[in-house]
């Protein structure tokens, strides 16, 4: 029952999708209003509890690395699910075979034939 409560707590703060700032559609705007809010908490905690200034700018500069790696994270997580086909692979095509495959938008592959006159590139 308690770890549920944190779950849920965690999650109405935390996740885009059950706090209020999932209305804002742009998700830099979102990781915008994060960092604000964060730096409120982090001034709020470190005037009031702490009473000094030096704890706002650790707990500030903490508050930006943790919610930039959730960020990116959700914004990677986000591209591999609406557009697997932008991690596609990591070696290139060489010019020995006259063509090259290439993905279109919608992830399907294509041949792309080169000029017969281009000589290639310096690796060729």
């Amino acid at each position: 029952m308690m770890r549920q409560w944190i779950f849920n707590s965690w999650n109405g703060v935390m996740d885009y999708k059950h706090n209020p700032l999932r209305h804002i559609p742009d998700l830099q705007v979102r990781h915008m209003v994060m960092q604000i809010l964060a730096f409120m908490w982090a001034l709020a905690f470190s005037l009031f509890i702490l009473d000094n200034f030096f704890f706002f700018g650790v707990s500030a500069i903490g508050h930006v690395a943790v919610i930039a790696a959730i960020v990116i994270t959700v914004g990677t997580f986000k591209v591999a699910e609406n557009r697997p086909y932008m991690f596609g692979s990591y070696h290139s095509y060489g010019r020995t075979r006259g063509y090259t495959l290439w993905h279109d938008k919608h992830g399907n592959p294509q041949k792309v034939y080169f000029d017969k006159n281009d000589p290639g590139g310096e690796h060729e």
